[in-house]
């Protein structure tokens, strides 16, 4: 590949990152210039197989998300030998490629995240759209999140071994992406799918018939402001294990990780706030209070 190839992929990642990820690529600005197109490329990688699987909700799609799967995960796999990028899709597969390369990051964690995403595949054997418990949702999470983490563990550097870290970072990543799923439960089961798990849902009287009342009417059962409180308080525990782990982190990287994870948990905040208002608005951190605490974090580092 050229280098000209090689930085027209990465200012792909970061303009795919900058649009889809704002939380995330604010954080990205408080990393040093050099770790960031690395950082970009996972996030543009991540958001690439993302709106596959999102694709695949059409059962008509289903078998063609599979097989483009199938064929990212050949491509990745082979480093994309020396093939031209010609589409976007290649291009990403070429930055993430030399990042795997360059940072010296286990392939499994890709292979990992890739065997999350085909449980999401209506038709793929390992197709799932309910879980029935916190430990089956981990099991997802083990690819979707906890991967993830571990994929940026190698970019972001640590002043102790990596296995040191690994646990912490992949909580961080776990508390990440439940947040997600208490913050989109609308969106999800637009889709067919609910990631909350069943049976921390009925101790509240909470089932799925309950949960699709909620959204047509855009109204929050009180029951399930009561399994929403609880399962945001499984989540900031989530949070405690984890954030400790930033400060095994290179020194310099630390503010920005802070940043993500004091963000991200304030969408927790944010569903509070509105009293669970879940199924009529999508909860998000205001710009003014993501900009403070990036400023915050930048001033201490």
């Amino acid at each position: 590949m050229s280098s000209a190839e090689l930085a027209l992929a990465y200012r792909d990642c970061r303009r795919i990152a900058a649009e889809h990820g704002r939380t995330y690529f604010l954080a990205t600005r408080l990393l040093e210039s050099e770790r960031r197109p690395a950082v970009h490329a996972l996030y543009a990688f991540a958001r690439m197989v993302d709106d596959i699987v999102d694709d695949s909700a059409a059962v008509t799609r289903a078998e063609y998300s599979a097989a483009q799967l199938d064929r990212i995960e050949h491509e990745l796999r082979g480093r994309l030998a020396q093939a031209p990028a010609e589409s976007t899709a290649d291009r990403i597969l070429l930055a993430v490629s030399d990042t795997i390369r360059r940072y010296d990051i286990a392939a499994e964690h890709f292979w990992v995240f890739l065997d999350s995403m085909r449980m999401d595949i209506p038709g793929s054997p390992q197709y799932r759209d309910r879980y029935p418990t916190m430990d089956a949702l981990r099991t997802y999470m083990r690819g979707s999140a906890a991967a993830i983490g571990l994929q940026l563990l190698p970019v972001l550097g640590t002043v102790v071994p990596i296995t040191e870290a690994e646990p912490a970072a992949a909580a961080l990543g776990e508390a990440f992406q439940l947040t997600n799923f208490l913050r989109d439960i609308a969106e999800d089961l637009d889709r067919g799918r609910r990631y909350l798990p069943a049976d921390e849902l009925a101790a509240f009287g909470v089932d799925d018939d309950l949960l699709q009342h909620c959204r047509k009417t855009g109204r929050t059962d009180r029951r399930v402001r009561r399994a929403l409180a609880h399962l945001i308080a499984v989540n900031r525990d989530i949070y405690r294990t984890a954030v400790p782990g930033i400060d095994l982190l290179t020194p310099r990287v630390r503010p920005a990780i802070r940043t993500a994870a004091t963000l991200y948990s304030g969408i927790l905040d944010e569903i509070e706030r509105t009293d669970y208002a879940v199924f009529t608005r999508r909860a998000a951190v205001p710009r003014h209070r993501r900009l403070r605490v990036a400023a915050r974090e930048f001033a201490l580092a």
